[in-house]
Protein backbone atom coordinates (compact mmCIF):
# COMPACT_ATOMS: atom_id res chain seq x y z
CA UNK A 1 0.00 0.00 0.00
CA UNK A 2 1.33 3.44 -0.65
CA UNK A 3 1.57 6.17 2.09
CA UNK A 4 -0.72 8.49 2.06
CA UNK A 5 0.26 11.86 1.10
CA UNK A 6 -0.87 14.31 3.92
CA UNK A 7 -0.55 18.14 3.80
CA UNK A 8 -0.89 19.71 7.60
CA UNK A 9 -1.44 22.79 8.09
CA UNK A 10 0.84 25.52 10.24
CA UNK A 11 -1.95 25.28 13.63
CA UNK A 12 -1.07 21.19 12.85
CA UNK A 13 2.84 21.77 13.51
CA UNK A 14 2.12 24.05 16.18
CA UNK A 15 -0.25 22.05 18.08
CA UNK A 16 2.57 19.21 18.04
CA UNK A 17 5.21 21.71 19.14
CA UNK A 18 4.10 23.57 21.37
CA UNK A 19 0.08 22.90 22.19
CA UNK A 20 -1.79 21.57 25.27
CA UNK A 21 -0.93 18.04 25.98
CA UNK A 22 -4.21 16.57 24.32
CA UNK A 23 -3.64 18.46 21.20
CA UNK A 24 -0.06 17.98 20.81
CA UNK A 25 -0.32 14.19 21.47
CA UNK A 26 -3.25 13.75 18.73
CA UNK A 27 -0.93 15.91 16.24
CA UNK A 28 2.24 14.02 16.73
CA UNK A 29 0.10 10.55 16.26
CA UNK A 30 -0.67 12.34 12.66
CA UNK A 31 2.85 13.23 12.23
CA UNK A 32 4.69 10.19 13.21
CA UNK A 33 2.11 7.92 11.30
CA UNK A 34 4.14 5.70 9.27
CA UNK A 35 1.53 5.37 6.84
CA UNK A 36 1.98 8.91 5.75
CA UNK A 37 4.02 11.03 3.73
CA UNK A 38 4.16 14.63 4.18
CA UNK A 39 3.41 17.69 1.54
CA UNK A 40 4.39 21.43 2.57
CA UNK A 41 5.52 24.94 0.99
CA UNK A 42 7.29 27.33 1.46
CA UNK A 43 4.09 29.42 3.22
CA UNK A 44 3.45 27.06 5.86
CA UNK A 45 7.07 27.56 6.51
CA UNK A 46 6.75 31.28 6.70
CA UNK A 47 3.82 31.02 9.08
CA UNK A 48 5.88 28.66 11.99
CA UNK A 49 9.44 29.43 11.61
CA UNK A 50 10.03 33.29 11.70
CA UNK A 51 7.92 33.71 15.18
CA UNK A 52 10.00 30.24 16.70
CA UNK A 53 13.54 32.08 15.29
CA UNK A 54 12.73 35.58 16.74
CA UNK A 55 12.10 34.10 19.77
CA UNK A 56 14.83 32.24 19.59
CA UNK A 57 13.12 28.93 20.49
CA UNK A 58 16.01 26.60 19.59
CA UNK A 59 13.42 23.24 20.43
CA UNK A 60 10.26 24.75 18.10
CA UNK A 61 12.90 25.95 15.49
CA UNK A 62 14.60 22.14 15.94
CA UNK A 63 11.30 20.88 15.55
CA UNK A 64 10.07 22.38 12.44
CA UNK A 65 12.84 22.07 10.82
CA UNK A 66 12.76 18.48 11.65
CA UNK A 67 9.37 17.96 9.77
CA UNK A 68 10.77 20.04 6.97
CA UNK A 69 13.36 18.09 6.17
CA UNK A 70 10.95 14.83 6.69
CA UNK A 71 8.52 16.68 3.95
CA UNK A 72 8.95 14.38 0.35
CA UNK A 73 6.98 16.28 -2.01
CA UNK A 74 6.82 20.13 -2.60
CA UNK A 75 4.77 22.23 -4.73
CA UNK A 76 6.94 22.94 -8.10
CA UNK A 77 6.25 26.32 -8.64
CA UNK A 78 5.00 29.36 -6.27
CA UNK A 79 3.76 30.94 -9.20
CA UNK A 80 1.50 27.96 -10.03
CA UNK A 81 0.84 27.78 -6.14
CA UNK A 82 -0.53 31.51 -5.64
CA UNK A 83 -2.77 31.48 -9.39
CA UNK A 84 -4.52 28.58 -8.05
CA UNK A 85 -4.91 29.97 -4.53
CA UNK A 86 -6.36 32.94 -6.28
CA UNK A 87 -8.85 30.75 -7.57
CA UNK A 88 -9.75 28.77 -4.71
CA UNK A 89 -10.32 31.99 -2.67
CA UNK A 90 -12.54 33.31 -5.11
CA UNK A 91 -14.29 30.08 -5.77
CA UNK A 92 -14.76 29.32 -2.00
CA UNK A 93 -14.64 32.23 -0.51
CA UNK A 94 -11.23 31.54 1.40
CA UNK A 95 -8.78 33.73 3.19
CA UNK A 96 -5.90 34.10 1.54
CA UNK A 97 -3.52 31.59 3.60
CA UNK A 98 -6.04 29.03 3.29
CA UNK A 99 -6.21 29.00 -0.40
CA UNK A 100 -2.40 29.22 -0.46
CA UNK A 101 -2.62 25.61 1.42
CA UNK A 102 -5.22 24.34 -0.24
CA UNK A 103 -3.24 24.88 -3.95
CA UNK A 104 -0.28 23.91 -2.36
CA UNK A 105 -1.81 20.88 -1.45
CA UNK A 106 -3.38 20.07 -4.58
CA UNK A 107 -0.89 21.23 -7.11
CA UNK A 108 2.01 18.44 -4.93
CA UNK A 109 -0.56 16.16 -5.05
CA UNK A 110 -1.47 15.84 -1.50
CA UNK A 111 -4.52 13.00 -0.94
CA UNK A 112 -6.10 14.93 2.17
CA UNK A 113 -5.12 18.55 3.86
CA UNK A 114 -5.30 18.25 7.98
CA UNK A 115 -6.31 21.80 9.87
CA UNK A 116 -6.93 22.83 12.64
CA UNK A 117 -9.59 25.00 11.72
CA UNK A 118 -13.26 24.77 12.80
CA UNK A 119 -15.63 22.46 10.26
CA UNK A 120 -18.12 25.44 9.70
CA UNK A 121 -14.89 27.82 8.31
CA UNK A 122 -15.05 28.18 4.07
CA UNK A 123 -12.30 26.10 3.74
CA UNK A 124 -14.53 23.56 4.36
CA UNK A 125 -16.42 24.46 1.35
CA UNK A 126 -13.68 23.06 -1.00
CA UNK A 127 -14.20 20.63 -2.77
CA UNK A 128 -10.42 20.18 -4.68
CA UNK A 129 -8.99 18.23 -1.84
CA UNK A 130 -10.29 15.70 0.99
CA UNK A 131 -9.80 18.00 4.44
CA UNK A 132 -9.87 16.70 7.93
CA UNK A 133 -9.77 18.43 11.14
CA UNK A 134 -8.40 17.69 14.25
CA UNK A 135 -10.30 20.85 15.74
CA UNK A 136 -12.66 18.56 17.82
CA UNK A 137 -9.74 16.98 20.21
CA UNK A 138 -8.03 20.72 20.12
CA UNK A 139 -10.83 21.94 22.28
CA UNK A 140 -11.47 20.04 24.32
CA UNK A 141 -9.89 20.06 28.13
Amino acid sequence: MNPKKTFVDAGVLIDAARGKPEAAEYAMTILDDPEREFVSSPFVKLEVLPKAIYEKNKDEVDFYNTFFDAVTHWPKSTGEVTSRAFDEASKFGLSAMDSLHVAAAVLAMADVMITTEKSEKPIFRCNSIDIVTIRPVRESK
